[in-house]
């Protein structure tokens, strides 16, 4: 049975297979890529550290991360979402913040899992690959929501809880497609074909966007609330400096 379902979604998934492949198996694409990437951690941490330096350290990680992981894209999401000059807070920059954290952990695990399952131990399984890659996502994404939680001032109990219930159906949705993904395009490619790392590249954002809707739906029906405005923290700090200089 379950063969039979992976068999037809690889079938109705062959077209875009067939389209991204060869892209993604390029060496010069994945070498621009690379270069892409490091451009725009650049922007982002002198942004980071020039002009939104009141951010916490661990947001300052999770944002490199998520731009680490999606280049261009991530720092899109951090210039809309992310930093003390957004003009208002809304429930879309809220969703996208949350996906944020989410992310940042859930790709840590992911790459981690790859690459020690398929790299390092050569598992042939899929199952198996899958499965220690979901659990490895699951810890690191767990984690990096905890973190930034009680920077924001909630204590551990609390944010370990309101991780535990919120975020787990954000991670779950995040993994499957970005798992799925990964192992449709890239399946049986080993740690030192370009596709084994265009196709990791790639899966990581798909889950990214699939996760980004479940952490709107779970904020409008008040399962968790979205990480605290960035706007708030550097009116914070306005303030507190202005009560300095009287």
């Amino acid at each position: 049975m379950l063969d039979q379902f992976v068999r037809s979604v690889e079938q109705a998934f062959e077209p875009a297979r067939e389209l991204l492949v060869p892209i993604l198996s390029d060496p010069a694409v994945l070498t621009g890529w690379a270069v892409l990437v490091a451009v725009t951690l650049g922007v982002l941490w002198w942004d980071l550290w020039n002009r939104n330096e009141e951010l916490g350290s661990l947001m300052k990680a999770v944002w490199t991360l998520v731009v680490l992981y999606s280049g261009p894209f991530g720092l899109a999401v951090y210039w809309y979402t992310g930093r003390t000059q957004i003009p208002h807070d809304s429930i879309w920059r809220r969703g996208f913040r949350s996906t944020a954290h989410c992310y940042s952990g859930c790709g840590a695990g992911e790459v981690t899992g790859f690459v020690l399952m398929i790299g390092v131990l050569a598992v042939e399984s899929t199952l198996l690959t899958a499965a220690a890659t979901f659990s490895l996502a699951y810890l690191f994404g767990f984690a990096l929501t905890v973190g930034p939680l009680m920077q924001d001032g909630v204590g551990f109990s609390e944010a370990v809880m309101d991780a535990l219930y919120s975020e787990t159906p954000s991670i779950t949705i995040m993994e499957i497609a970005a798992i799925g993904t990964d192992l449709l395009l890239a399946g049986g490619a080993k740690i030192t074909e370009p596709l084994f790392w265009g196709g990791l590249a790639f899966s990581l954002s798909v889950g990214f966007l699939a996760a980004y809707p479940v952490n709107v739906g779970l904020i409008v029906a008040g399962v968790k609330e979205g990480m605290s405005n960035p706007a708030e923290m550097g009116d914070d700090t306005d303030a507190s400096n202005a009560q300095g200089a009287d």
